[in-house]
């Protein structure tokens, strides 16, 4: 029997991933598109034509209904959200809307309609803001520093609640931050990756980024994918720290980036503070131990490869750029 997954987000980075990594695993894959002028096709233009697309929003909850009426997935994935820290302090109401409220929307509709459905929430490492242990675990306490945050708090939250009072086979991955050639300009392993290529290639003369000193988790968004498809194929639900246990400087990025195309990051780097945010989350680091242990997941892809894939990849896309300029 031909399995059937609905992804919300399907056209972001982990949804672009994640619909991959089903479709090689021979699943149907819907997914979940706003009705908008501006939707982005990009980074599964290469798989467009495999996937059912559905109009539906988080906003919503009759046209999450009718989606699972319809097409009857037995996964629903949620990758849907607001997702830029930054822009959440600017959009706080339509962050906890989406990112905070959209999740029970969801999980309402499978109570109606299915309540057999397995449902994966994509929570966040965000969510431990103000750290208050070192590494972070599935039962570190939480302290978000921004509403981007606090709503991926009552995501989290809603979905345990929803768990527990109905029985549902939802669980959560609590990702930590997670990188590739398809994350968005917007965050700032991108907003490196893209400008250091544009440096080497004459395009731009200079990079300017906020806490130097702040301190991630990044792991390639390939190997999370992964693991959030292990989690519906357990037979309990249960929450998982997604991380490498590694920790990096955004300082170190940049050395890493620069040094790979041979140029001096200090010459281009200029601190700005219009890019420190509100409330600084400094130091995330999770542990994966839970997820090694009950998923058999591990990360495979290393941290200086992770930013070399980056790189390169912007190389290779803004080269294109120029050649078809020149044509």
């Amino acid at each position: 029997m031909t399995k059937r997954a609905l992804i919300t987000g399907i056209t972001g980075q982990d949804g672009s991933y994640l619909a991959e990594l089903l479709l090689s695993k021979g699943y149907e894959v819907i997914g979940m598109v706003r009705r908008s002028s501006t939707v982005n096709f990009e980074r599964i233009a290469h798989i467009q034509d495999k996937i059912t697309f559905v109009p539906g929003d988080l906003l919503d909850e009759v046209s999450m209904i009718q989606i699972l009426q319809e097409h009857r997935p037995q996964e629903v994935y949620n990758l849907a959200a607001q997702s830029f820290v930054q822009t959440s302090f600017g959009q706080p109401v339509l962050t906890g809307e989406i990112t905070g409220l959209g999740v029970t929307r969801i999980l309402d509709a499978i109570r109606l309609v299915d309540p057999e459905i397995r449902f994966y929430q994509a929570s966040s490492s965000e969510m431990f803001g103000k750290v208050q242990a070192v590494p972070q675990a599935e039962d570190t306490p939480l302290y978000p520093r921004s509403p981007y945050g606090v709503a991926k708090v009552y995501g989290h939250w809603i979905t345990i609640n929803y768990r527990e009072s109905y029985d549902l086979h939802a669980s959560s991955g609590i990702l930590f931050n997670h990188e590739s050639p398809r994350r968005g300009l917007e965050f700032v392993t991108r907003k490196i990756s893209n400008t250091v290529a544009k440096i080497k290639l004459g395009m731009a003369d200079e990079l300017r980024l906020g806490n130097l000193d702040a301190q991630r988790d990044w792991g390639f968004a390939g190997d999370y994918v992964d693991a959030m498809w292990r989690m519906l194929q357990q037979d309990t639900p249960d929450d998982y720290v997604v991380a490498t246990g590694e920790t990096h400087t955004v300082r170190s990025f940049c050395e890493l980036a620069f040094g790979h195309v041979d140029l001096d990051w200090e010459q281009y780097v200029k601190v700005d503070e219009r890019f420190f945010r509100p409330a600084e989350v400094d130091l995330l680091v999770g542990t994966p131990a839970k997820a090694k242990r009950q998923l058999d997941w591990e990360p495979t892809t290393s941290y200086p490869d992770l930013v070399t894939m980056m790189v390169d990849a912007d190389l290779a896309l803004l080269s294109g750029d120029l050649r078809h300029l020149a044509h």
